[in-house]
């Protein structure tokens, strides 16, 4: 296995996971500095002060920890770069008729991509978070393999698909081998005033989950309303805006019907919005874009894995292989429910993630 470094980087968020990652780091020797992101102003996004992630009460818990455990701690401002590469792609996405996963951006871009930089011109090379995944050097391959983290309820490692060999090589996940029972208890140990602090549930930016009302206020856009439609384009009825609408939803849509309806399909081009049963969300193939791969250099043959469409659902048999130019294509062996363009589908053999993409169709 490569050298490993020993001047580590903590991205702390003021929660108990980097917290209790801060301390397992420092008894490991390591010389750490704690660092939280500032990636925008809560009264700039139209929320109250204390009510996300990054808020003032999140800087001041993870300052206290890094005071206790008797290490440095700095907050970088990257507000610009988090508006460019996860809000305005966020909201883009919608405007566009497609779900985002700004939580997958802000670990590609602001945690090991910005923050990892920052992290090495200040000559820390190793940088840490919170994650309940593991990686591992595998000597036969000679590359780094990212694999789940032993508690599969906390299982972090889909949205982690994007790393690159270098990101992985520097990167370091002290909790992977933890539970979160185990993480809370160490926490209580060392005493830190977090110990029982709640996790975050909601995108940082949007914490009331209302994702439209947020657009609408951030853009100052009101959004044209256009039709609802069947999926041979039969008019149902007149819906508030396309940005208001993902795949599978089936509240909110104001149609009366005999049978429940479900969106299966948005047209940004034509403002509308298709409405279907629940048999029209289901489907066997799935295309992506954007994609990376892990495990292996190429996948230019068919291989046999796991795959999912969503984090929180369970991987599922399938057959997967990039095609000639360059998008994924994954066969899974039973329909899954709401394919939607925008979020990723991700590969596992085994534990292991081979790699993921953008789901495009």
């Amino acid at each position: 296995m490569p050298e490993k470094h020993n001047k580590a980087i903590i991205a702390m968020s003021g929660g108990v996971d980097s917290s209790v990652a801060a301390a397992i780091m420092m008894e490991r020797g390591y010389e750490c500095v704690g660092v939280t992101m500032k990636l925008y102003n809560n009264e700039t996004i139209g929320i109250s002060r204390g009510k996300s992630c990054c808020s003032l009460n999140d800087v001041e818990d993870a300052r206290a920890v890094a005071r206790k455990l008797g290490m440095p701690y700095y907050v970088f401002n990257f507000q610009d770069e988090f508006e460019e590469k996860v809000i305005r792609k966020f909201i883009n996405s919608y405007e566009n008729g497609t779900t985002p996963n700004p939580c997958l951006d802000c670990n590609r871009y602001m945690k090991f991509e910005k923050l990892y930089q920052r992290g090495r011109e200040l000559g820390f090379d190793t940088i840490v978070t919170g994650h309940y995944a593991r990686i591992e050097w595998n000597e036969e391959k000679k590359r780094y393999l990212l694999k789940k983290g032993l508690d599969e309820t906390k299982d972090q490692s889909y949205v982690l698909y994007t790393m690159s060999q270098e990101q992985l090589s520097a990167a370091c996940f002290p909790l992977g081998d933890y539970t979160k029972e185990e993480t809370r208890n160490l926490a209580g140990e060392y005493g830190f005033i977090n110990a029982d602090k709640r996790d975050s549930q909601d995108i940082c930016f949007v914490p009331d989950g209302d994702y439209a009302s947020f657009i609408c206020k951030y853009t100052g856009k009101d959004y044209a309303p256009g039709d609802f439609t069947d999926r041979e384009g039969n008019f149902l009825g007149r819906h508030k805006g396309i940005i208001h609408y993902t795949i599978g939803q089936r509240k909110g849509l104001g149609i009366v019907s005999e049978t429940p309806l479900y969106v299966c399909g948005i047209c940004s081009e034509k403002d509308q919005v298709i409405l279907g049963d629940d048999e029209d969300l289901m489907c066997t193939t799935v295309f992506a874009d954007d994609v990376n791969l892990i495990m292996y250099e190429e996948l230019t043959k068919p291989i046999r894995c796991r795959a999912k469409i969503r984090y929180r659902q369970k991987d599922m048999p399938a057959t997967a292989v990039v095609l000639a130019n360059g998008t994924l294509k994954v066969e899974f062996d039973e329909p899954v429910r709401a394919v939607t363009k925008g979020q990723a589908v991700v590969l596992y053999e085994e534990d292991y993630v081979i790699g993921g993409g953008t789901i495009i169709g």
